[in-house]
């Protein structure tokens, strides 16, 4: 809010100054005192709306004004949601909420890392199982088994080769087709990218608080050359002065400048907001664009493992079939023919002894 009094000089006269004039002077030194407390948070009236301002950056109080529609209605957009500064409840400096949407990137690039390292482990572990099972195909144990039993232990044992080979493969493919690509999906560059954006909306920030430290520097000023302005008047009106009307033509003159320039400092002010608005609504869309692509590169990798490891199934399944196979054949009775004739001594009988 800004009051400037005008001295009017009739033709031929002596500037005048009446009640109202008066009264107009004291209620400006009023509404100056509310401008310059020394809080955080200011309030101030533009029009018939009442707004405040937090770290330099204007608002409307609620329910002033006409009401404001969301960018992106019911999409919970970044755009919408991270314009004011987030208090730290350890009672430190105050966060932009630009800040938490870059903290947002980090720590997903950080998860990402950490499911890469995630399906690392898987790898090792299918990498030693492999081994293991493939050492095990290997054992001499029960190799001397015959007949339709030993058949299928003989299958049995090559599954567990043949498992091993799965489970290599089903490796592989996953260090290729879900660690690797998780782990590369942003290169170093993506932080280089975070701190320029952050610079970015940082020194626009810094540009502001500036434009708004002129504002109070020119409200002061306004402030001074009208409290000058009054006294000279006052002291002309009373006559304990020997002021001239030029004296007072020149403090109107000084007065008239100060409510120029405090409208100067306003309008860079305004457009230093209105170019800090601006970025915040474009940058904020990209790192929410970036988000989604994250999670959808997630999604399809993730997707890509479960495949895989169906398919690992699927392929230990098909090994273990001719193990099935062989299992239903085995016959009892016929392994006991296949052993007495591989192994019979004879089919005569003995008989009784007779003197």
């Amino acid at each position: 809010m800004c009051f400037q009094v005008s001295i009017r000089a009739e033709k031929g006269g002596s500037p005048s100054l009446n009640t109202h004039t008066l009264w107009m002077f004291f209620k400006f030194r009023f509404e100056l005192r509310n401008w310059f407390h020394k809080s955080t948070l200011i309030l101030t009236r533009c029009g018939s709306v009442a707004m405040f301002q937090v770290n330099c950056v204007t608002f409307p109080l609620p329910g002033e004004g006409p009401e404001q529609q969301l960018l992106k209605p019911n999409d919970w957009s970044y755009c919408d949601y991270f314009w004011a500064d987030k208090k730290d409840p350890q009672g430190g400096a105050c966060m932009p909420g630009f800040e938490i949407l870059l903290q947002k990137q980090l720590k997903g690039k950080q998860m990402q890392k950490e499911m890469s390292e995630f399906v690392h482990e898987r790898i090792k572990i299918e990498e030693e199982y492999a081994k293991n099972l493939s050492k095990l195909s290997l054992s001499p144990l029960a190799a001397q088994e015959e007949g339709t039993v030993g058949e299928a232990w003989i299958q049995l044992k090559k599954s567990l080769h043949d498992e091993a080979e799965v489970h290599l493969k089903f490796s592989n493919k996953l260090h290729s087709e879900v660690e690797k690509p998780m782990l590369t999906f942003r290169s170093d560059h993506f932080k280089k990218d975070l701190k320029k954006y952050d610079h970015h909306i940082a020194d626009l920030r810094k540009q502001l608080a500036s434009r708004y430290a002129g504002v109070e520097k020119a409200r002061k000023a306004l402030a001074d050359r009208q409290k000058d302005l009054e006294v000279k008047t006052q002291q002309l009106e009373v006559k304990l002065s020997n002021k001239t009307e030029e004296d007072i033509k020149k403090a109107r003159r000084k007065s008239t400048q100060a409510g120029d320039d405090l409208m100067r400092s306003l309008d860079l002010y305004n457009q230093t907001q209105s170019k800090w608005f601006e970025e915040m609504v474009t940058t904020s869309m990209e790192l929410e664009k970036l988000e989604i692509d994250r999670i959808e590169w997630i999604q399809q990798h993730l997707r890509q493992y479960t495949t895989l490891r169906h398919e690992t199934d699927m392929f230990n399944q098909s090994t273990i079939e001719n193990v099935d196979q062989l299992l239903q054949a085995v016959d009892p009775a016929k392994d006991r023919d296949l052993w007495v004739k591989e192994h019979k001594t004879g089919d005569v009988r003995p008989i009784d002894l007779d003197i």
